[in-house]
């Protein structure tokens, strides 16, 4: 993966976990602001969107093989919001959430 591959996916995964964030309603992560909050969408859109490839590609067989390209934008949005739900639901179960 060159350098321009990375910032590509670093940008889809951060605008695909601030779109996931913004229709998950009560995410656990709402609390957060700035450069973590960034990093928490980042984070959350990228393993969306290898969520969203493989149920896509890997299961229903409709995609391309490029992981993070801007064209699979959907369904790294479902994967993000299937992600986001999951870790908030882990998280208010752990009781990790802040007072």
């Amino acid at each position: 993966m060159d350098i321009g591959s990375l910032i590509a996916a670093l940008l889809l995964g951060l605008v695909v976990g601030a779109i996931a964030r913004a229709l998950v309603p009560g995410d656990a992560f709402r609390h957060m602001s700035g450069p973590a909050s960034w990093a928490v969408s980042t984070g959350l859109g990228l393993l969306g969107a290898l969520l969203g490839y493989w149920i896509f590609t890997g299961l229903l067989g409709i995609g391309d093989e490029d992981k993070f390209d801007w064209g699979g934008i959907v369904g790294a949005v479902i994967g993000a919001i299937i992600v986001v739900v999951a870790a908030s639901a882990i998280m208010k179960r752990s009781g990790r959430l802040p007072a």
